[in-house]
């Protein structure tokens, strides 16, 4: 113990004598090695701040990489601390550092918080900003404070349009990704390798595969990225032969190539022919049959996805986040209480239960069990919720009948100063828990109508005009709901129309069913519950040559009613009625 005390002290002797450059050493050879040598870096500076040397802006840059990179949190904040203490927060190098640390972990709001305190912050800065936003899929703010970046004196370089470009692919916005590309062909960016595999994919993603082989044609250099990128743009766009013919003239497919071909192909519902791929591909991982699951439950073949979940487990493959998601998807879909309690129980073993996507899985599946308090334990278990994670939980109460629970919480989290903010998906829910709750009086779903447009400047959806319609029906009142549909530009959605029609059949509207009959049959919705609401409607005025009518023409077409059907669990079969 002596000697080590004895060779600590000369150490710091030496730090006195050298300066920054052997603490920056120490960094250097401990900070990115294993975990053990990290934490030793740091437990070196503490032993650094006791002394009389005064760190740098250098040594706290590192020091808040090391932490970012090793996952020590607590230690991050201290640096955070002390970078307060030192009148470090302004300087633009230790800031991005910082940023990056809380981008790590998730923490949008304080990565923003070291962000505005920047006097002037670097191109850097923004980037760091931009791409967390991006990471944690909060898109439209990275858009905002893209917008912010452009009206500020800096000028964006080929990592700001690269993230914003990955925006573009996953919101689909075609025409800001294009103009991206006329930006970065002005600024010099066209042989840019990195710059040009981003536009494949956002091209891609959007739809337009023609476009994204013609920037892949034209690459000077192309690298597995490339490859990659211009077979998913083909695949995932429906041309599965060219995809295959992409395949086979890369150089070498590694295991993301397979795993798209394998995705592609089942989205398209060849899931066989999936999994004929994945037995013939050399290092299937996770991804490899989540595809397969995914396929299988997004086609409503949940008991085929079950069983094989079943040989993924028997296959001793390691399971992740998304193959819980897509299993527990399947599961809520059958409202198989049993399956779903033995894979909760396994995603507590292996440790995932924690996780965000699992956990808003698991209370999504037992709210579709009907297992209310499973839910809310769920809920309350998770130390961190996103939007999805709310939306889940309102969408639970709403459902199944308790609607005063679902405008609670949807309450509590509007009030959150640092929490997720309502969106599209969260007003629906709000409307729907008013629906099903015959006490709410039109005006209170109005009012919640209304803030969605004012307060939160959220286009309505077709499902948000339908719930208002079935609301104006329930109370007997649809004059407003024709002129409501043109003006929130909805006249071309036949659901619309098709709900009108119900809301008619409530409350006996004849006038405003025979447009909305009109409006569905031009719009090519479906005839047999169109020509069934009218004659109800009909029938209800006693208007029966009308219904009579209506009846021998539908024989004439051939149209009848489907018959419902239901299921019921008993043991490990699921027995469809009729």
């Amino acid at each position: 113990m002596l000697s080590i005390l004895r060779s600590r002290s000369l150490l710091y002797a030496s730090f006195r004598c050298t300066g920054s450059s052997g603490w920056n050493c120490l960094i250097s050879e401990k900070g990115y090695g294993e975990v053990s040598s990290k934490t030793a870096a740091l437990g070196e500076s503490s032993y650094l701040f006791h002394s009389d040397y005064e760190p740098n802006s250098y040594d706290f840059r590192h020091l808040i990489s090391v932490c970012a990179y090793s996952g020590l949190f607590c230690a991050g904040e201290q640096l955070h601390c002390h970078v307060l203490k030192t009148g470090l927060n302004s300087n633009a190098f230790v800031s991005t550092a910082l940023i990056n640390f809380y981008v790590k972990f998730e923490l949008l709001h304080n990565a923003h918080q070291v962000f505005v305190e920047i006097p002037e912050p670097s191109l850097v800065s923004w980037n760091s900003v931009i791409s967390g936003y991006v990471r944690c899929g909060r898109f439209r703010r990275a858009l905002e404070l893209f917008d912010q970046l452009e009206k500020s004196s800096l000028r964006a370089d080929a990592y700001s349009i690269t993230a914003v470009l990955s925006v573009c692919g996953q919101l689909k916005l075609f025409t800001l990704g294009r103009t991206l590309h006329s930006r970065s062909l002005k600024l010099g960016y066209g042989c840019s390798t990195f710059v040009a595999n981003c536009l494949i994919d956002m091209y891609g993603k959007c739809g337009y595969a023609t476009e994204a082989s013609a920037i892949f044609e034209s690459m000077p250099a192309k690298d597995t990225i490339s490859w990659n990128s211009f077979l998913s743009a083909n695949a995932r766009n429906g041309k599965l032969d060219l995809a295959f013919d992409i395949f086979h003239q890369m150089p070498n497919p590694d295991t993301i190539a397979y795993n798209e071909l394998i995705s592609s192909i089942a989205q398209f519902g060849l899931i066989d022919d999936a999994i004929s791929l994945l037995a013939r591909t050399p290092n299937p991982d996770s991804s490899s049959w989540n595809s397969i699951i995914s396929g299988y439950v997004n086609r409503n073949r949940a008991t085929e996805a079950l069983e094989f979940f079943c040989r993924m487990h028997c296959a001793n493959v390691a399971m992740d986040e998304f193959t819980f998601s897509s299993i527990l998807s399947g599961i809520a879909s059958l409202s198989a209480i049993i399956p779903g309690d033995l894979t909760h129980c396994y995603v507590i073993k292996i440790g995932l239960n924690c996780h965000v996507i699992v956990g808003t899985a698991l209370l999504d599946m037992y709210f579709k069990c009907g297992k209310i308090s499973e839910a809310e334990t769920v809920f309350q278990s998770l130390p961190e919720k996103n939007l999805v994670t709310w939306n889940s939980m309102i969408s639970g109460y709403a459902n199944n009948g308790d609607s005063t629970k679902a405008i609670e919480l949807f309450h509590e989290l509007e009030s959150m100063k640092n929490g997720p903010k309502p969106d599209e998906i969260t007003f629906l829910n709000v409307l729907l828990s008013c629906w099903n709750n015959k006490m709410i009086p039109l005006r209170i779903a109005s009012a919640y109508f209304e803030m969605m447009l004012s307060e939160y400047t959220i286009t309505p959806m077709p499902e948000h005009c339908s719930l208002m319609i079935k609301l104006m029906g329930r109370e007997g009142d649809l004059s407003n709901a024709v002129k409501m549909i043109h003006e929130l530009g909805h006249q071309e959605c036949g659901t619309v129309w098709e709900t009108l029609l119900g809301a008619c059949v409530v409350c006996g509207d004849m006038k405003v069913a025979e447009i909305a009959a009109s409006k569905s049959i031009e719009l090519g919705v479906d005839n047999k519950f169109t020509y069934v609401s009218l004659s109800n409607v009909y029938a209800g005025h006693g208007k029966w040559e009308d219904v009579g009518w209506i009846r021998r023409l539908m024989k004439k077409m051939k149209l009848r009613k489907e018959c419902g059907c239901s299921w019921i669990q008993v043991e490990d079969s699921l027995p469809i009625f009729t």
